[in-house]
Protein backbone atom coordinates (compact mmCIF):
# COMPACT_ATOMS: atom_id res chain seq x y z
CA UNK A 1 0.00 0.00 0.00
CA UNK A 2 1.16 3.56 -0.59
CA UNK A 3 -0.05 5.01 2.72
CA UNK A 4 -2.55 7.37 1.08
CA UNK A 5 -6.21 6.81 0.37
CA UNK A 6 -7.41 6.23 -3.17
CA UNK A 7 -10.97 6.67 -4.35
CA UNK A 8 -12.54 3.25 -4.59
CA UNK A 9 -12.75 1.89 -8.12
CA UNK A 10 -16.22 1.09 -9.40
CA UNK A 11 -14.83 -1.98 -11.16
CA UNK A 12 -15.80 -4.53 -8.51
CA UNK A 13 -19.46 -3.58 -8.24
CA UNK A 14 -19.88 -3.44 -12.02
CA UNK A 15 -18.05 -6.73 -12.48
CA UNK A 16 -20.12 -8.58 -9.91
CA UNK A 17 -23.46 -7.28 -11.19
CA UNK A 18 -22.75 -7.97 -14.87
CA UNK A 19 -24.27 -11.21 -16.11
CA UNK A 20 -21.33 -13.46 -16.95
CA UNK A 21 -21.89 -17.13 -17.61
CA UNK A 22 -18.33 -18.18 -18.36
CA UNK A 23 -16.69 -20.12 -15.53
CA UNK A 24 -13.39 -18.41 -16.26
CA UNK A 25 -14.92 -14.95 -15.87
CA UNK A 26 -16.64 -15.92 -12.64
CA UNK A 27 -13.29 -17.05 -11.25
CA UNK A 28 -11.74 -13.72 -12.23
CA UNK A 29 -14.54 -11.81 -10.51
CA UNK A 30 -14.05 -13.78 -7.30
CA UNK A 31 -10.29 -13.21 -7.47
CA UNK A 32 -10.86 -9.48 -7.83
CA UNK A 33 -13.29 -9.55 -4.87
CA UNK A 34 -10.80 -11.42 -2.71
CA UNK A 35 -8.01 -9.01 -3.58
CA UNK A 36 -10.02 -5.92 -2.73
CA UNK A 37 -11.53 -7.39 0.43
CA UNK A 38 -8.09 -8.33 1.71
CA UNK A 39 -6.87 -4.79 1.04
CA UNK A 40 -4.04 -5.96 -1.20
CA UNK A 41 -5.03 -4.05 -4.34
CA UNK A 42 -4.12 -0.41 -4.81
CA UNK A 43 -7.00 1.14 -6.67
CA UNK A 44 -6.11 3.90 -9.14
CA UNK A 45 -7.66 7.24 -8.36
CA UNK A 46 -8.67 10.08 -10.60
CA UNK A 47 -5.13 11.29 -11.23
CA UNK A 48 -2.94 10.17 -14.12
CA UNK A 49 -5.12 11.72 -16.80
CA UNK A 50 -7.69 14.10 -15.29
CA UNK A 51 -7.69 17.74 -16.29
CA UNK A 52 -4.30 18.76 -17.62
CA UNK A 53 -2.42 15.93 -15.89
CA UNK A 54 -0.43 13.52 -18.08
CA UNK A 55 -2.08 10.28 -19.17
CA UNK A 56 0.15 7.68 -17.53
CA UNK A 57 0.34 4.14 -18.89
CA UNK A 58 2.83 1.28 -18.59
CA UNK A 59 4.37 -1.12 -21.09
CA UNK A 60 6.29 -4.16 -19.90
CA UNK A 61 8.22 -7.02 -21.49
CA UNK A 62 11.15 -9.33 -20.72
CA UNK A 63 14.53 -7.74 -21.46
CA UNK A 64 18.10 -9.01 -21.16
CA UNK A 65 17.08 -12.54 -20.20
CA UNK A 66 18.34 -15.93 -21.34
CA UNK A 67 15.04 -16.78 -23.05
CA UNK A 68 12.52 -14.74 -25.07
CA UNK A 69 13.09 -10.98 -25.01
CA UNK A 70 10.84 -8.21 -26.38
CA UNK A 71 12.70 -4.94 -25.69
CA UNK A 72 11.17 -3.35 -28.77
CA UNK A 73 7.73 -3.17 -27.18
CA UNK A 74 8.61 -0.82 -24.26
CA UNK A 75 11.00 1.09 -26.52
CA UNK A 76 8.25 1.62 -29.06
CA UNK A 77 5.82 2.73 -26.35
CA UNK A 78 8.21 5.49 -25.32
CA UNK A 79 8.85 6.47 -28.95
CA UNK A 80 5.09 6.63 -29.52
CA UNK A 81 4.72 8.93 -26.51
CA UNK A 82 7.43 11.25 -27.88
CA UNK A 83 5.68 11.29 -31.24
CA UNK A 84 2.16 11.88 -29.96
CA UNK A 85 3.33 14.57 -27.54
CA UNK A 86 5.17 16.34 -30.36
CA UNK A 87 1.85 16.46 -32.18
CA UNK A 88 -0.19 17.95 -29.34
CA UNK A 89 -0.76 14.89 -27.16
CA UNK A 90 -4.08 13.02 -27.00
CA UNK A 91 -6.94 15.48 -26.69
CA UNK A 92 -4.31 17.99 -25.63
CA UNK A 93 -3.02 15.78 -22.82
CA UNK A 94 0.57 14.60 -22.53
CA UNK A 95 1.13 10.83 -22.76
CA UNK A 96 3.58 9.40 -20.22
CA UNK A 97 4.82 5.81 -20.69
CA UNK A 98 6.40 3.89 -17.82
CA UNK A 99 8.52 0.84 -18.64
CA UNK A 100 8.96 -2.35 -16.61
CA UNK A 101 11.10 -5.45 -17.15
CA UNK A 102 9.25 -8.66 -16.25
CA UNK A 103 12.51 -10.68 -16.57
CA UNK A 104 10.53 -13.73 -17.79
CA UNK A 105 9.77 -14.28 -14.12
CA UNK A 106 6.46 -14.47 -12.28
CA UNK A 107 7.68 -12.51 -9.25
CA UNK A 108 8.99 -9.70 -11.44
CA UNK A 109 5.78 -9.67 -13.49
CA UNK A 110 3.73 -9.24 -10.31
CA UNK A 111 6.03 -6.40 -9.22
CA UNK A 112 5.41 -4.66 -12.55
CA UNK A 113 1.65 -4.93 -12.01
CA UNK A 114 1.85 -3.64 -8.44
CA UNK A 115 3.99 -0.75 -9.63
CA UNK A 116 1.36 0.03 -12.28
CA UNK A 117 -1.25 0.27 -9.52
CA UNK A 118 0.99 2.40 -7.28
CA UNK A 119 1.70 4.78 -10.17
CA UNK A 120 -2.04 5.12 -10.92
CA UNK A 121 -1.64 4.13 -14.57
CA UNK A 122 -4.83 4.21 -16.61
CA UNK A 123 -3.83 1.10 -18.63
CA UNK A 124 -1.06 -1.38 -19.32
CA UNK A 125 -0.55 -1.17 -23.09
CA UNK A 126 1.23 -3.25 -25.74
CA UNK A 127 3.02 -5.64 -23.38
CA UNK A 128 4.47 -9.16 -23.33
CA UNK A 129 4.60 -11.57 -20.41
CA UNK A 130 4.19 -15.31 -20.01
CA UNK A 131 3.12 -14.85 -16.38
CA UNK A 132 -0.51 -13.80 -16.52
CA UNK A 133 -1.23 -15.77 -13.34
CA UNK A 134 1.10 -13.34 -11.58
CA UNK A 135 0.29 -9.99 -13.19
CA UNK A 136 -3.46 -10.22 -13.83
CA UNK A 137 -4.63 -10.51 -10.17
CA UNK A 138 -2.96 -7.20 -9.16
CA UNK A 139 -4.34 -5.50 -12.26
CA UNK A 140 -7.81 -6.89 -11.62
CA UNK A 141 -7.68 -5.79 -7.99
CA UNK A 142 -6.77 -2.28 -9.11
CA UNK A 143 -9.21 -2.22 -12.04
CA UNK A 144 -6.46 -1.49 -14.60
CA UNK A 145 -7.19 -2.57 -18.20
CA UNK A 146 -4.61 -4.68 -20.05
CA UNK A 147 -4.75 -3.47 -23.65
CA UNK A 148 -3.00 -5.38 -26.40
CA UNK A 149 -1.07 -8.10 -24.64
CA UNK A 150 0.98 -10.36 -26.89
CA UNK A 151 -1.54 -13.18 -26.54
CA UNK A 152 0.96 -15.68 -25.15
CA UNK A 153 -1.31 -16.99 -22.36
CA UNK A 154 -4.88 -18.26 -22.17
CA UNK A 155 -5.73 -15.86 -19.33
CA UNK A 156 -5.40 -12.95 -21.73
CA UNK A 157 -8.49 -14.32 -23.46
CA UNK A 158 -10.53 -14.87 -20.30
CA UNK A 159 -9.98 -11.88 -18.02
CA UNK A 160 -12.65 -9.17 -18.36
CA UNK A 161 -9.89 -6.58 -17.94
CA UNK A 162 -7.99 -7.88 -20.97
CA UNK A 163 -8.50 -6.26 -24.37
CA UNK A 164 -6.44 -8.35 -26.83
CA UNK A 165 -5.84 -6.97 -30.31
CA UNK A 166 -4.82 -10.28 -31.91
CA UNK A 167 -5.81 -13.90 -31.50
CA UNK A 168 -2.60 -14.91 -29.74
CA UNK A 169 -1.20 -18.40 -29.93
CA UNK A 170 -4.68 -19.96 -30.40
CA UNK A 171 -5.22 -18.40 -33.83
CA UNK A 172 -1.62 -18.72 -35.02
CA UNK A 173 -1.41 -22.42 -34.28
CA UNK A 174 -4.93 -23.25 -35.45
CA UNK A 175 -4.22 -21.41 -38.71
CA UNK A 176 -0.88 -23.15 -39.11
CA UNK A 177 -2.46 -26.54 -38.48
CA UNK A 178 -5.06 -25.84 -41.13
CA UNK A 179 -2.36 -25.02 -43.67
CA UNK A 180 -0.15 -28.00 -42.81
CA UNK A 181 -3.01 -30.50 -42.91
CA UNK A 182 -3.03 -30.16 -46.70
CA UNK A 183 0.70 -30.55 -47.34
CA UNK A 184 2.31 -32.57 -44.53
CA UNK A 185 2.76 -36.17 -43.59
CA UNK A 186 3.75 -36.69 -39.93
CA UNK A 187 3.99 -33.41 -38.00
CA UNK A 188 6.23 -32.84 -34.99
CA UNK A 189 5.76 -29.80 -32.73
CA UNK A 190 8.85 -28.73 -30.78
CA UNK A 191 7.78 -26.40 -28.00
CA UNK A 192 9.03 -25.11 -24.63
CA UNK A 193 8.57 -27.15 -21.49
CA UNK A 194 6.64 -24.35 -19.76
CA UNK A 195 3.09 -23.63 -18.67
CA UNK A 196 2.59 -21.44 -21.73
CA UNK A 197 4.09 -24.17 -23.91
CA UNK A 198 1.68 -26.75 -22.51
CA UNK A 199 -1.16 -24.97 -24.33
CA UNK A 200 0.39 -25.23 -27.80
CA UNK A 201 -0.19 -28.88 -28.85
CA UNK A 202 -3.99 -28.77 -28.56
CA UNK A 203 -4.11 -25.55 -30.54
CA UNK A 204 -2.00 -26.88 -33.41
CA UNK A 205 -3.98 -30.12 -33.37
CA UNK A 206 -7.26 -28.22 -33.66
CA UNK A 207 -6.16 -26.97 -37.07
CA UNK A 208 -4.66 -30.27 -38.18
CA UNK A 209 -7.71 -32.27 -37.20
CA UNK A 210 -10.06 -29.76 -38.84
CA UNK A 211 -8.21 -30.63 -42.06
CA UNK A 212 -8.51 -34.38 -41.44
CA UNK A 213 -4.91 -34.80 -40.30
CA UNK A 214 -3.75 -36.79 -37.25
CA UNK A 215 -2.47 -34.93 -34.19
CA UNK A 216 1.14 -33.79 -34.12
CA UNK A 217 3.87 -35.42 -32.04
CA UNK A 218 4.41 -33.25 -28.97
CA UNK A 219 8.11 -32.76 -28.23
CA UNK A 220 9.30 -30.75 -25.23
CA UNK A 221 12.50 -28.71 -25.18
CA UNK A 222 14.22 -26.36 -22.74
CA UNK A 223 13.00 -22.80 -23.11
CA UNK A 224 16.53 -21.39 -22.74
CA UNK A 225 18.57 -24.16 -24.36
CA UNK A 226 21.93 -23.32 -25.90
CA UNK A 227 21.77 -26.24 -28.35
CA UNK A 228 19.09 -28.66 -29.49
CA UNK A 229 21.01 -31.49 -31.16
CA UNK A 230 19.07 -34.25 -29.43
CA UNK A 231 15.70 -32.59 -30.02
CA UNK A 232 16.53 -32.04 -33.70
CA UNK A 233 17.37 -35.71 -34.23
CA UNK A 234 14.19 -36.84 -32.47
CA UNK A 235 12.02 -34.38 -34.39
CA UNK A 236 13.47 -35.56 -37.71
CA UNK A 237 12.95 -39.23 -36.84
CA UNK A 238 9.32 -38.58 -36.00
CA UNK A 239 8.65 -36.37 -39.04
CA UNK A 240 10.16 -38.92 -41.46
CA UNK A 241 8.39 -41.95 -39.98
CA UNK A 242 6.17 -42.29 -43.07
CA UNK A 243 8.41 -42.65 -46.15
CA UNK A 244 5.45 -42.08 -48.47
CA UNK A 245 4.72 -38.55 -47.21
CA UNK A 246 6.93 -35.52 -46.60
CA UNK A 247 6.80 -34.70 -42.92
CA UNK A 248 6.87 -31.32 -41.20
CA UNK A 249 8.75 -30.00 -38.16
CA UNK A 250 7.20 -27.06 -36.31
CA UNK A 251 9.55 -25.33 -33.85
CA UNK A 252 7.74 -22.84 -31.60
CA UNK A 253 10.45 -21.82 -29.14
CA UNK A 254 10.29 -18.04 -29.29
CA UNK A 255 13.75 -16.50 -29.41
CA UNK A 256 15.32 -19.96 -29.15
CA UNK A 257 13.79 -21.08 -32.46
CA UNK A 258 16.93 -19.96 -34.30
CA UNK A 259 19.08 -21.95 -31.88
CA UNK A 260 16.98 -25.01 -32.63
CA UNK A 261 17.23 -24.40 -36.38
CA UNK A 262 21.02 -24.21 -36.15
CA UNK A 263 21.05 -27.71 -34.66
CA UNK A 264 18.34 -28.84 -37.06
CA UNK A 265 20.28 -27.70 -40.14
CA UNK A 266 23.28 -29.84 -39.14
CA UNK A 267 21.12 -32.92 -38.62
CA UNK A 268 18.65 -32.75 -41.52
CA UNK A 269 21.06 -33.97 -44.22
CA UNK A 270 20.96 -37.42 -42.62
CA UNK A 271 17.19 -37.72 -43.10
CA UNK A 272 14.68 -37.52 -45.94
CA UNK A 273 13.54 -34.01 -46.84
CA UNK A 274 11.07 -32.37 -44.48
CA UNK A 275 9.24 -29.04 -44.49
CA UNK A 276 9.55 -26.60 -41.61
CA UNK A 277 6.82 -24.29 -40.40
CA UNK A 278 6.30 -22.00 -37.44
CA UNK A 279 4.50 -18.92 -36.18
CA UNK A 280 5.46 -15.26 -36.34
CA UNK A 281 7.13 -14.28 -33.10
CA UNK A 282 9.32 -17.35 -33.32
CA UNK A 283 10.60 -16.28 -36.76
CA UNK A 284 10.76 -12.96 -38.58
CA UNK A 285 12.65 -11.59 -41.58
CA UNK A 286 15.71 -10.80 -39.47
CA UNK A 287 15.89 -14.41 -38.30
CA UNK A 288 15.48 -15.68 -41.88
CA UNK A 289 18.34 -13.46 -43.03
CA UNK A 290 20.56 -14.57 -40.15
CA UNK A 291 20.08 -18.25 -40.99
CA UNK A 292 21.04 -18.00 -44.65
CA UNK A 293 18.05 -16.50 -46.43
CA UNK A 294 17.16 -18.50 -49.54
CA UNK A 295 19.78 -21.15 -48.70
CA UNK A 296 18.70 -21.41 -45.06
CA UNK A 297 16.42 -23.86 -43.27
CA UNK A 298 13.34 -21.64 -43.47
CA UNK A 299 13.13 -21.58 -47.27
CA UNK A 300 9.66 -22.86 -48.24
CA UNK A 301 8.39 -22.66 -44.65
CA UNK A 302 4.83 -21.68 -43.89
CA UNK A 303 4.56 -19.06 -41.15
CA UNK A 304 1.31 -17.77 -39.71
CA UNK A 305 1.04 -14.22 -38.43
CA UNK A 306 -1.62 -11.92 -37.06
CA UNK A 307 -1.02 -9.05 -39.39
CA UNK A 308 -0.03 -8.24 -42.98
CA UNK A 309 3.63 -8.68 -43.95
CA UNK A 310 5.97 -5.91 -42.80
CA UNK A 311 6.37 -4.53 -46.34
CA UNK A 312 2.63 -3.81 -46.58
CA UNK A 313 1.80 -0.11 -46.96
CA UNK A 314 -0.64 -0.32 -44.05
CA UNK A 315 2.36 -0.21 -41.72
CA UNK A 316 3.57 3.14 -43.08
CA UNK A 317 2.04 5.23 -40.21
CA UNK A 318 3.88 3.07 -37.65
CA UNK A 319 7.12 3.35 -39.62
CA UNK A 320 6.71 7.12 -39.69
CA UNK A 321 6.60 7.19 -35.87
CA UNK A 322 9.76 5.07 -35.72
CA UNK A 323 11.51 7.19 -38.32
CA UNK A 324 10.69 10.44 -36.54
CA UNK A 325 11.22 9.43 -32.92
CA UNK A 326 13.27 6.20 -32.78
CA UNK A 327 15.56 6.31 -35.78
CA UNK A 328 18.69 4.33 -34.98
CA UNK A 329 17.16 2.53 -31.99
CA UNK A 330 17.96 -1.06 -32.94
CA UNK A 331 15.59 -2.41 -30.28
CA UNK A 332 12.65 -1.36 -32.45
CA UNK A 333 12.20 -3.55 -35.52
CA UNK A 334 9.08 -2.67 -37.56
CA UNK A 335 8.92 -6.31 -38.70
CA UNK A 336 8.75 -7.60 -35.12
CA UNK A 337 5.30 -8.86 -34.13
CA UNK A 338 5.73 -7.38 -30.66
CA UNK A 339 6.38 -3.89 -32.01
CA UNK A 340 3.45 -4.27 -34.39
CA UNK A 341 1.20 -5.36 -31.52
CA UNK A 342 2.33 -2.37 -29.45
CA UNK A 343 1.44 -0.02 -32.34
CA UNK A 344 -2.07 -1.43 -32.55
CA UNK A 345 -2.48 -1.39 -28.76
CA UNK A 346 -1.52 2.28 -28.59
CA UNK A 347 -3.95 2.93 -31.44
CA UNK A 348 -6.68 1.45 -29.23
CA UNK A 349 -5.60 3.54 -26.24
CA UNK A 350 -5.62 6.73 -28.30
CA UNK A 351 -9.08 5.98 -29.70
CA UNK A 352 -10.43 5.27 -26.20
CA UNK A 353 -9.03 8.50 -24.77
CA UNK A 354 -10.36 10.50 -27.72
CA UNK A 355 -13.80 8.99 -27.11
CA UNK A 356 -13.74 10.38 -23.57
CA UNK A 357 -13.53 13.91 -24.89
CA UNK A 358 -12.93 16.42 -22.09
CA UNK A 359 -13.83 13.90 -19.39
CA UNK A 360 -11.45 12.44 -16.82
CA UNK A 361 -9.05 9.83 -18.14
CA UNK A 362 -8.89 7.11 -15.50
CA UNK A 363 -8.61 3.36 -15.51
CA UNK A 364 -12.36 3.15 -14.84
CA UNK A 365 -13.16 5.57 -17.67
CA UNK A 366 -10.98 3.74 -20.21
CA UNK A 367 -12.56 0.42 -19.25
CA UNK A 368 -16.05 1.87 -19.46
CA UNK A 369 -15.62 3.23 -22.96
CA UNK A 370 -14.14 -0.05 -24.20
CA UNK A 371 -16.84 -2.15 -22.51
CA UNK A 372 -19.58 0.06 -23.92
CA UNK A 373 -18.87 -1.21 -27.43
CA UNK A 374 -16.26 1.22 -28.76
CA UNK A 375 -15.22 0.12 -32.25
CA UNK A 376 -11.57 0.67 -33.13
CA UNK A 377 -10.35 0.66 -36.71
CA UNK A 378 -6.69 -0.13 -37.29
CA UNK A 379 -6.26 0.90 -40.90
CA UNK A 380 -6.83 -2.63 -42.16
CA UNK A 381 -4.14 -4.24 -40.00
CA UNK A 382 -6.86 -6.15 -38.15
CA UNK A 383 -10.62 -6.37 -38.48
CA UNK A 384 -12.45 -3.62 -36.58
CA UNK A 385 -11.88 -4.36 -32.90
CA UNK A 386 -14.71 -4.43 -30.37
CA UNK A 387 -14.74 -6.26 -27.03
CA UNK A 388 -17.65 -7.89 -25.23
CA UNK A 389 -17.83 -10.03 -22.10
CA UNK A 390 -19.28 -12.98 -24.02
CA UNK A 391 -18.05 -13.45 -27.55
CA UNK A 392 -18.32 -16.30 -30.01
CA UNK A 393 -15.51 -18.35 -28.45
CA UNK A 394 -16.72 -18.28 -24.83
CA UNK A 395 -17.83 -21.91 -25.16
CA UNK A 396 -14.22 -23.07 -25.72
CA UNK A 397 -12.73 -20.86 -23.02
CA UNK A 398 -11.74 -17.74 -24.98
CA UNK A 399 -14.50 -15.20 -24.21
CA UNK A 400 -12.21 -12.20 -24.90
CA UNK A 401 -10.81 -13.46 -28.21
CA UNK A 402 -12.39 -11.05 -30.70
CA UNK A 403 -9.87 -11.16 -33.57
CA UNK A 404 -9.73 -14.61 -35.17
CA UNK A 405 -7.99 -13.49 -38.34
CA UNK A 406 -4.49 -14.67 -39.29
CA UNK A 407 -2.28 -14.24 -42.33
CA UNK A 408 -0.53 -17.13 -44.05
CA UNK A 409 3.01 -16.29 -45.12
CA UNK A 410 5.77 -18.29 -46.79
CA UNK A 411 9.52 -17.88 -47.22
CA UNK A 412 10.30 -17.57 -50.94
CA UNK A 413 13.81 -16.80 -52.15
CA UNK A 414 14.71 -15.80 -48.62
CA UNK A 415 11.87 -13.28 -48.25
CA UNK A 416 8.80 -13.54 -46.07
CA UNK A 417 5.87 -12.91 -48.41
CA UNK A 418 2.12 -13.48 -48.34
CA UNK A 419 1.20 -17.06 -49.25
CA UNK A 420 -2.33 -15.89 -49.96
CA UNK A 421 -3.98 -12.52 -50.12
CA UNK A 422 -6.00 -11.21 -47.20
CA UNK A 423 -6.78 -12.82 -43.88
CA UNK A 424 -7.80 -16.36 -42.98
CA UNK A 425 -10.55 -16.55 -40.34
CA UNK A 426 -10.04 -19.50 -37.97
CA UNK A 427 -13.18 -18.85 -35.91
CA UNK A 428 -14.83 -22.07 -37.07
CA UNK A 429 -11.71 -24.14 -36.38
CA UNK A 430 -11.42 -22.86 -32.81
CA UNK A 431 -15.15 -23.09 -32.14
CA UNK A 432 -15.12 -26.78 -33.11
CA UNK A 433 -11.86 -27.56 -31.32
CA UNK A 434 -11.65 -29.97 -28.39
CA UNK A 435 -9.72 -27.68 -26.05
Amino acid sequence: MTGRRHPRSTFLSRLLTRRVTSTALTTVALAACTTLTAGCGVVPGTTGGSGDDPITVMTWAPMDTGATNKPGMPAFGQAYARWVNAHGGINGRELRVLVCNDHNDGVAAAKCARRAAKENVVAVVGSYSQHSDSFLPPLEGAGIPYIGGYGITTNEFTSPLSYPVNGGQPTLLAGLGNALARVCGPVTLVRPDTIAGDQLPELLDSGLQAGGHPAASDQLAEEDGTEYDGQSELALRRATADPAKQGCVVPALGDRTNTFMDSFRRARDRYPEVRTATVLGSVDQTAINATGGASGPYEGSYITGWYPVASDARWDPMKKVIQEKAFGDNRIDPADAGVQTAWIAYTVLRRAVEALGDGEVTADAVRDVLDDGLEVGTGGLTPTLRWTFQDQLASVGFPRLVNTHVTLQVVREGRLVAARQGFVDVLGTLRDADL
